[in-house]
């Protein structure tokens, strides 16, 4: 049985905190880093709800493209062994679209508010 709050919940409730209570009481310097810190947890959370299904889905992404089978880190450095060699470049069948929506995921979970990802995400 999964009761509330979960992570995600409790990762949002920090950040709330972080934002509302603890920075507009902090000295410059402090409130800073407490920014930061907030940022940090949002980046947390959305990597939580976000990175995997956008692992699963850039992982078979990267089978079907290259042709093999392992885990996103080893399909990973199977792509990057097969660009330094020539092998797979920008004119390679699918290549261009999987580079696009990997970008546009980690900035899902990264920079949502990034202007450039906003247009895409639009478009």
């Amino acid at each position: 049985m999964h009761q509330r709050p979960d992570t995600e919940d409790l990762l949002a409730a920090v950040a709330l905190f972080l934002r509302e209570q603890a920075i507009p009481q902090l000295p410059g310097h402090a409130a800073y880093h407490a920014r930061v810190a907030a940022n940090m947890v949002d980046i947390v959370r959305r990597q939580l709800q976000l990175a995997p299904a956008a692992d699963a889905q850039e992982r078979q992404r990267l089978r079907t493209l290259l042709q093999a089978d392992g885990s996103l880190a080893e399909l990973n450095a199977l792509l990057c062994e097969r660009i330094a060699d020539g092998r797979i470049n920008l004119q390679t069948p699918g290549l261009p679209a999987h580079l696009w929506q990997s970008t546009l995921d980690k900035l899902a979970v990264d920079q949502p508010s990034y202007a450039s990802y906003r247009r895409a995400k639009e478009a």
